[in-house]
């Protein structure tokens, strides 16, 4: 990973600042793309003295907002010729239903429409590389979920596991499509199921909601360390060099169901995403 520029996203806490960590320590300059800049400050912080790495900066985005993404960009590109990896690690799990800035709900605007606008406005950085990765963090969650082609923002019916199994899903749809998009080029994608770990995924941060059935639960999941392994070998592992569009646990190629591996499902949900984040046509 030496001389290698790396993008993190949610990479403030948990998996994401593990995953800045190790990187750096492999070598590579990470930016750490961060909603607050006082939690991205703290972790910046954290981030080099763990690694004992200099090349890690702080830059501000906040997915669920797609002003700021198209800031993130510009800001980004202004600044770097070529991306090699792509770490889309942020996530969120509302426990009430909540809407972006634009008016998508939270799980789906952040997890899947957030992710899926940053990646296609630096696809022209990961071209440049010799060989650009993404690596999209989705979950095993998947297997719950179904893409609501009628109330993707569930206004009629929300509930935590239905709008997290739906984003968890949208992201492997994604990276089936996007795979198959970039098969002439020198971009894989790849996703990963991280397993269950600890992180602050779920926990409200203005009220604390949540902190408690997490440090109850904490003892039976993984550390963020474990959990960020996998996203870590498909970003810098040579084995997987010329590997796309494939779905990993623990190092491994795993098989999908029917359903996140659907073409016709993945090119319908593409259609519909570049319609709602303003990419179409």
């Amino acid at each position: 990973m030496e001389q290698k520029t790396v993008v993190v996203t949610g990479a403030n806490s948990g998996m994401g600042l593990a995953t800045t960590v190790e990187l750096a320590k492999q070598g590579a300059h990470v930016i750490m793309v961060c909603r607050s800049e006082s939690r991205g400050q703290a972790a910046l912080q954290e981030a080099i003295r763990r690694s004992g790495s200099e090349a890690i900066e702080l830059m501000l985005c906040d997915l669920g907002d797609l002003a700021s993404i198209r800031r993130f960009a510009e800001a980004f590109k202004a600044r770097y010729p070529v991306l090699d990896v792509l770490v889309n690690n942020a996530g969120v799990v509302m426990l009430k239903r909540q809407l972006t800035r634009d008016g998508f709900e939270m799980d789906i605007g952040v997890n899947h429409l957030g992710h899926f606008l940053l990646t296609n406005l630096l696809l022209d950085r990961l071209t440049a590389a010799e060989q650009g990765r993404i690596v999209v963090v989705a979950s095993g969650a998947y297997k719950a979920g179904s893409i609501h082609c009628d109330d993707p923002f569930l206004s009629r019916s929300f509930n935590p596991i239905k709008a997290y199994a739906q984003s968890k899903l949208a992201n492997i749809l994604f990276t089936v499509e996007l795979a198959e998009r970039l098969k002439d080029t020198r971009v894989t994608v790849n996703c990963v199921h991280p397993g269950a770990v600890a992180t602050q995924i779920g926990v409200n941060r203005d009220t604390g909601f949540g902190k408690r059935v997490l440090a109850a639960l904490k003892p039976m999941f993984l550390t963020p360390e474990q959990g960020a392994d996998t996203a870590i070998y498909l970003a810098a592992s040579p084995e997987v060099a010329g590997v796309s569009g494939k779905y990993f646990y623990r190092k491994k190629q795993q098989a999908l169901k029917s359903k996140a591996a659907d073409r016709e499902s993945a090119k319908r949900l593409w259609a519909w995403s570049e319609q709602m984040v303003g990419l179409d046509g």
